[in-house]
């Protein structure tokens, strides 16, 4: 797909890139060939009015001479014979073939004349002995002037246009392969046998469903496992009584070699019931591990817990909250601990807050750590840090009693943390950071201020609306 993309910018681009840059290189040639052709009119130019005055020779020389170009022996004049015995006079350099000369005297318009090392361009000038041709020298170099320096300009734009493409192209395609590569990767570890393998749900919208379809697909896989272990070892624990009843059965046949058989028949049987059960609660182990590692849904967890906070919320006039808990968001940490967290942080504000007191939860996924806000419009916590600390108590009762050990525990497992601070709404807010693979809650530093900044604005944004 990466590879793909970048062949069609590339094509794409090209294809402007010609388009516009061959039309662009030809108009530049033919404004060169304008331009020089234009500069030879105008010195032609400067010549006809003398050849208007007079055609001295000693006077036409003198303003050939004197022309911008004339020194050079671009510039030449022919003028008709005068009289019956006069002969034409040519004053300056001659390029032009005869022939080309009269007949731009004959047709009375200016003509261009193609002569060894670029082209003559011959304007005419009516004079007292009839028509004088100006001939003006252009050589191919002026014709060319700048086309190549124009031509060089044009084609580095259009390379950098295809590389800067190609680059826009290649990142897009990074970021859309990248979800797919850890799917993918995903399901091979999955059918090896990792249970705990999850997919970030990141990426396009079709992407995230995957991931998200992926992730519920791998939990009903370890439920089901689960649920099969367990009754297998529910079966192998039901065989024990019959098996019960055979020993001592068994035991009363005698010492006859067919009763010898049976009671070995037996023992192999507990034997092999016995290490049924012993896999099955292993394997049960390792599932509920797995489950563990993969962690859970932060916002099918929130909804759950206020569901149940919710109608204890509505019998004491309370205004219920939820803001960031709309999409899957996973999480590092074991569902019930999460949950545990969740009933500590709620558990408080019914405990400290009066009746009628508002509270919200909000979550915000960024890139390196879900964050999870508890707040309330209650008086507010007058010793955050001494709330943080387990055992301590502004009352010298020996304990808070607000459970944010638990949360403490839970967020620093991550690599998170915990703080508490004063909410839009007034009162306490308790501030969880947990840490996604591993990493750190940034203390400082432009990004922890934009994500700083962003929570206060959605949450001032709720306290408005009241949602």
């Amino acid at each position: 797909m990466r590879w793909a993309l970048v062949k069609v910018a590339l094509a794409v681009t090209a294809m402007v890139v010609v388009a516009f840059a061959v039309p662009l290189g030809l108009v530049v040639k033919e404004l060169a060939r304008d331009r020089a052709y234009s500069n030879a009119e105008r010195q032609a130019a400067t010549i006809g009015p003398v050849l208007a005055i007079t055609t001295d020779r000693t006077q036409l020389e003198r303003a050939v001479a004197s022309a911008e170009t004339g020194s050079g022996g671009r510039i030449g004049v022919h003028v008709p014979a005068s009289g019956k015995n006069g002969r034409p006079a040519e004053i300056g350099s001659r390029r032009a073939p005869q022939a080309d000369v009269a007949a731009a005297a004959k047709l009375g318009r200016a003509s261009i004349s193609p002569v060894a090392g670029g082209s003559s361009l011959l304007q005419p000038t009516a004079v007292a002995a009839g028509v004088a041709v100006v001939e003006v020298f252009v050589p191919d170099e002026a014709l060319t002037r700048g086309v190549a320096t124009s031509w060089l300009v044009l084609a580095g734009v259009g390379l950098a246009l295809v590389i800067g493409s190609v680059a826009v192209a290649d990142r897009l395609g990074t970021r859309m392969v990248r979800p797919a590569v850890r799917l993918a990767g995903a399901a091979h570890d999955l059918g090896k046998g990792r249970l705990g393998v999850r997919v970030l749900e990141d990426g396009p919208k079709e992407l995230r469903s995957a991931a998200s379809a992926f992730n519920a697909m791998a939990d009903q896989v370890v439920q089901l496992l689960a649920n099969e272990r367990e009754l297998a070892a529910d079966l192998s624990h039901r065989l024990r009584t019959p098996l019960t009843v055979l020993r001592l059965n068994a035991a009363s046949l005698g010492d006859s070699p067919a009763a010898e058989q049976t009671r070995s028949a037996v023992e192999q049987l507990e034997r092999e019931v016995d290490q049924i059960i012993r896999t099955a609660r292993e394997q049960k182990t390792q599932t509920q591990q797995a489950a563990a590692v993969a962690g859970c849904d932060a916002a099918e967890v929130i909804h759950e817990r206020m569901a149940f906070w919710s109608a204890l919320a509505e019998d004491e006039g309370r205004t219920v909250r939820i803001a960031g808990a709309d999409r899957p968001v996973r999480l590092p940490v074991a569902r019930p601990d999460l949950a545990a967290a969740l009933d500590a942080m709620l558990g408080n504000v019914f405990r400290h807050t009066p009746e009628g007191t508002a509270f919200a939860v909000d979550v915000h996924n960024a890139e390196e750590a879900v964050i999870v806000l508890v707040s309330d419009a209650g008086p507010g916590i007058a010793d955050p840090d001494a709330a943080l600390r387990r055992g301590h108590s502004g009352g010298g009762d020996g304990s808070t009693g607000l459970g944010l050990d638990i949360v403490r525990r839970l967020a620093e497992s991550t690599g998170g943390d915990v703080r508490i601070g004063r909410s839009v709404l007034g009162g306490t807010e308790v501030r969880v950071w947990l840490a996604l693979d591993g990493g750190r809650a940034p203390r400082g530093g432009r990004r922890a201020h934009r994500l700083r900044r962003t929570l206060r604005t959605r949450r001032r944004r709720g306290a408005r609306t009241g949602t």
